[in-house]
């Protein structure tokens, strides 16, 4: 995965710039910039003389290259060619990614929803058969240039990285290392060398969904290729019994739409751990760039560190248990 080279990338990214950037492509703004919730990119809902509004996407800069951000944007346009629904970018003389003053960027028709809930077991229903619609058309072609999930990309490169880091005091660092390199070579047996390559879209947690009559998904920023159990696992929560049930309405969904293989069951604890692992690692990445300390200051207190070694103790114990749901 490219590494961020610059330690304030966003600091030369103004409200001017921003208008700028809008206006090269869309005509004229009323000026009107209002950010959105963003941490990896930096997002803005942008109005339009016409009165319509855009929201204009800013790449963090070295994370992507550009061919990797055109697969993202095919994709999108794959999804939506299916009436999948997603928000996908907009294109101006056939081009969706452009270039101002060294930042990347792409523009969204602006769609309003409110935050998806899961009331009843039908909701849960319906976040399978959204993803299995997803992974239909994301098992019709392959990534070529972005990342593939595996024990090595979101585990064993994240762990060197926060050994190299300097967030981890001394008497914590034997600890948390010892407790991540077991996971890692437990789950690195679990994934038994298996290639999954499913396009997904890889973070498809709630909060990536709105509703607007109908539920329909955003960012598509971290797809990526993996096993499609990667884009449901996310949708439930708790453990033992209560996951199994609410695994199981979210197969009832997925599998109207698309089979799924059910061997995938054994890599949620794995897909877990992972995740952990890789959210540590990206804060110690970001931390230069000043939106992290202000929004995640417990990162550099020794209690996260105990609470993460804690929490990994525990998943260890779960990646031998079974993910037990009715077929």
């Amino acid at each position: 995965m490219p590494e961020i080279a610059l330690l304030t990338p966003y600091q030369s990214l103004s409200p001017a710039l921003v208008l700028e950037a809008v206006e090269m492509l869309c005509g004229k703004t009323t000026g009107y910039v209002f950010a959105l919730n963003s941490y990896e990119n930096r997002v803005y809902a942008v109005e339009l003389e016409s009165g319509e509004e855009v929201v204009v996407k800013f790449y963090r800069p070295n994370r992507w290259t550009d061919e990797q951000i055109l697969e993202e944007h095919q994709f999108a346009f794959e999804l939506e060619e299916a009436e999948t629904p997603v928000v996908a970018p907009l294109k101006f003389d056939g081009d969706s990614l452009f270039e101002l003053d060294g930042f990347n960027y792409a523009i969204y028709p602006k769609r309003g929803g409110r935050a998806f809930e899961v009331r009843s077991e039908e909701d849960f229903r319906q976040m399978g058969r959204l993803a299995a619609r997803i992974h239909n058309v994301g098992s019709q072609h392959k990534f070529e240039e972005r990342i593939a999930l595996t024990p090595y990309t979101y585990g064993w490169d994240n762990l060197n990285y926060i050994r190299q880091s300097e967030f981890l005091s001394p008497d914590l660092l034997p600890a948390y290392d010892a407790i991540a390199t077991q996971i890692l070579k437990s789950i690195t047996h679990i994934w038994d060398a298996e290639v999954f390559e499913t396009r997904l879209h890889g973070d498809c947690h709630l909060g990536n969904i709105l509703v607007n009559q109908e539920p329909f998904f955003v960012d598509l920023d971290d797809s990526l290729s993996g096993p499609e159990v990667q884009d449901l696992w996310m949708f439930c929560s708790g453990q033992g019994q209560e996951l199994s049930k609410q695994m199981s309405l979210v197969l009832e969904g997925y599998t109207e739409m698309r089979d799924f293989d059910y061997r995938q069951l054994r890599l949620i604890e794995a897909l877990r751990s992972l995740r952990m692992i890789h959210h540590s690692a990206w804060l110690a990445r970001r931390w230069q760039d000043p939106t992290f300390p202000r929004n995640f200051p417990f990162f550099v207190e020794g209690n996260y560190w105990q609470r993460q070694i804690l929490d990994l103790k525990e998943q260890l114990s779960l990646l031998e248990e079974p993910i037990l749901v009715g077929v």
